[in-house]
């Protein structure tokens, strides 16, 4: 063998091993790509899951879970009022030491509780419920609204909770207390409370009466009455029955089955929970619990809130 026949071999033999090293090389180099790849396609998978479970735990939250706020005036009874102790299952006000209870106050627990949400119950006034619910200060209205045309202009509403009948409210020695009908109310001096059908739609229904400025609350109203500033107001059955627990000296007119009532809508006398427009899903989950009770539920409901409400409002 030559000289140069041994380098040749050499050289050939040096080109093997390179070529043998750069695809050990490159193996290699595939082998820890794919480990890489492995890694992070796990670890990213883990991420995804770990993010599908705080999303669902979080609408399981939002489903069931929360604070569901309340406004109401805490001064309406036997709708709502204020007392100083949590007797009878009564809830503290928000901000305040005292408590607030009443047939609203047991609907919302009733709601609260099903829903699996806790409870806050926000005093407010009459005529500031409904800026609240828009401003998303509260959940819902709960008060004892009439589900009118007017207002579900600025709110939606739910199924009513409560239907109301109409009334007349008097004093025992008033000369209407044996008024019969709307028509034997003609001339007298009466109120209610303002921004309400009592006010706006039943008081002009009287001829010649001398219709007063409207009250800002119903306990207002029903001190004009005990004063004898008014010969007579109209209201809701429940709330002039809870008045003659606390004023024995009232009476109750009561024209619904006669042939000289008031005349009112459904709409008129139909009360709903108040939901800011649009808040569908709210307004479902409240109609599921009230598609649960009867009319005779509620009666039974309201009756309980009149025989422990407070005497004094």
């Amino acid at each position: 063998m030559t000289r140069s026949t041994n380098k040749a071999i050499t050289k050939a033999a040096a080109c093997m091993m390179a070529a043998v090293m750069a695809f050990s090389m490159a193996a290699c180099g595939s082998s820890a790509s794919t480990e890489t790849t492995a890694a992070e396609t796990e670890a990213s998978a883990e991420t995804e899951a770990a993010e599908e479970s705080e999303e669902t735990e979080a609408e399981a939250e939002e489903t069931t879970g929360g604070t569901l706020k309340v406004a109401m005036e805490c001064a309406y009874a036997p709708y709502n009022w204020t007392q100083s102790d949590d007797s009878n299952g009564a809830v503290q006000i928000s901000g305040s030491k005292d408590y607030a209870y009443g047939y609203d106050v047991m609907m919302a627990k009733k709601i609260a509780e099903n829903l699996g949400m806790d409870l806050e119950i926000v005093k407010s006034d009459w005529d500031s419920l409904i800026p609240a619910l828009q401003s998303g200060k509260v959940d819902c209205v709960i008060a004892g609204q009439s589900i009118t045309s007017e207002r579900l202009q600025s709110v939606d509403f739910t199924e009513p909770y409560y239907y109301a009948s109409v009334v007349a409210l008097t004093k025992n020695d008033s000369p209407y207390a044996e008024a019969k009908g709307v028509a034997d109310l003609a001339g007298g001096t009466c109120t209610s409370q303002q921004n309400t059908i009592w006010y706006d739609s039943c008081l002009p229904q009287i001829e010649n009466a001398n219709i007063l400025a409207a009250q800002e609350s119903a306990p207002a109203m029903l001190v004009a009455l005990k004063s004898g500033k008014v010969d007579y107001v109209v209201t809701d059955m429940p709330t002039a029955k809870a008045a003659c627990l606390a004023y024995p000296d009232f009476k109750i007119l009561d024209f619904t089955s006669t042939d000289d009532d008031f005349e009112v809508s459904d709409e008129d006398i139909n009360i709903g929970i108040s939901i800011k427009k649009g808040n569908t899903e709210l307004a479902d989950k409240i109609n599921g619990v009230l598609d649960t009770m009867t009319t005779d539920d509620y009666e039974a409901m309201m009756d309980e809130a009149i025989s422990v409400q407070p005497l004094a409002q």
